[in-house]
């Protein structure tokens, strides 16, 4: 007989009992990670992220468990349900607390639900997320959303009573390319003399860049990093520093190996820089900003340093964040991600569904447009 409870945090599970169970998935769902996250504040009930993670045992084995958390408001999330709230508020419908499945301010694919080898994974995706149903229930919540979601999760939430929601990202996929020029070959000729030209310009401000990955990180950077995040936050009026410098630290003592700092410097001064993940085949780009704001230096920085990286690494994937026209323009292609979502009250949920519906549509059309204008070489490109 299975016991499935909530804790208080995945620091209530043994680091290797929990990296067991994420095995070969999302570096964001390991113990370094969410732990990280927990003991830095970052997320806790006073920022609005209470953590409980749902988790189930058969006979002491862990097999299956999700990153789950109680939400005061929607920041932090990338898909955004502020229209829906709002029609909650205007209904008389308490939308907050309600319950999120997903990565802390991170906007990446990948699985949600975590299972142990030699199970059932559709079956316990479904019977985790009518648990979730039933706290819900449990507890008069608005509802519960997974975002970013793996494919093999769609059809068991689905069962579960889950509305998809369809969207967007930005990917860059490797051809077996063997070098820089190899993926520029691989674009249309106005976009490869464009990142021609864009690359260029680095040289011609003295700026140089340079990678850092996992042990070969400099102790003095780890700091810097984190006044470089800070930047992009004071930068913009929307920006929310939800992460702090002990978040920063626990990284570099917990999850070093999966990092990736890439950095620009001017006559040898550091002026910008990004945190990448990765794992496997894939580099995640999360964190950036610049002490100055130069022409291109964004490009290079976060997209073209991270394409060949990859190159050089092997790795078969980049996904660069939420957002971005700009990346498709350089070879990162519309790629569908997905989320679903359970509301409790009716009416809500039945005007949700046919929201979703109409904006699914939308999104499959931007989709094959975007498919259909790649910067990607056809013929003779």
């Amino acid at each position: 007989m299975a016991e499935i409870e909530t804790l208080e945090g995945v620091r209530q599970v043994p680091r290797g009992e929990w990296n067991a169970l994420v095995a070969d998935e999302s570096p964001f769902l390991e113990w370094g990670w969410l732990a990280a996250l927990e003991e830095s504040g970052a997320v806790s009930p006073e920022n609005g992220w209470t953590p409980l993670p749902l988790v189930a045992r058969e006979e002491g084995r862990l097999v299956a468990a999700c990153p789950l958390y109680a939400k005061q408001h929607s920041e932090g999330e990338f898909v955004f349900d502020w229209s829906w709230a709002d029609a909650a508020y205007r209904a008389g419908i308490d939308y907050y607390p309600k319950l999120l499945i997903g990565v802390p301010f991170t906007p990446v694919t990948g699985a949600r639900f975590l299972t142990a080898k030699g199970v059932d994974r559709g079956l316990w995706v479904e019977r985790l997320a009518r648990t979730v149903r039933e706290i819900c229930s449990n507890n008069a919540l608005s509802g519960a959303h997974v975002n970013f979601c793996r494919d093999d999760e769609r059809a068991p939430l689905e069962s579960a009573g889950f509305m998809p929601r369809l969207g967007f990202q930005y990917h860059w996929r490797n051809d077996g390319f063997r070098s820089f020029d190899d993926y520029l070959a691989s674009l249309r000729s106005k976009r490869r003399n464009q990142v021609r030209r864009e690359r260029r310009e680095m040289e011609g401000q003295g700026i140089s860049i340079e990678r850092h990955v996992g042990a070969a990180i400099p102790d003095d950077l780890w700091r810097r990093m984190f006044e470089i995040y800070r930047t992009t936050i004071e930068k913009n009026p929307w920006g929310r520093l939800y992460l702090n410098h002990r978040f920063f630290e626990l990284l570099g003592q917990r999850f070093r190996e999966r990092l990736c700092f890439i950095v620009a410097r001017q006559h040898g001064e550091i002026i910008a820089g990004v945190l990448n993940v990765q794992k496997r085949d894939a580099l995640y780009g999360r964190y950036w900003g610049a002490f100055k704001e130069l022409r291109h230096l964004h490009f290079n920085i976060c997209y073209y340093a991270g394409v060949e990286h990859c190159i050089e690494a092997g790795l078969g994937r980049f996904e660069p964040g939420a957002g971005g026209r700009y990346k498709q323009m350089r070879g990162f292609d519309a790629t569908p991600t997905w989320s679903f979502h359970y509301l409790a009250d009716p009416r809500l949920s039945s005007a949700v569904e046919r929201f979703l519906e109409a904006e699914r549509a939308e999104a499959r059309y931007a989709i094959d447009w975007y498919t259909g204008h790649t910067a990607r070489r056809r013929g003779n490109g």
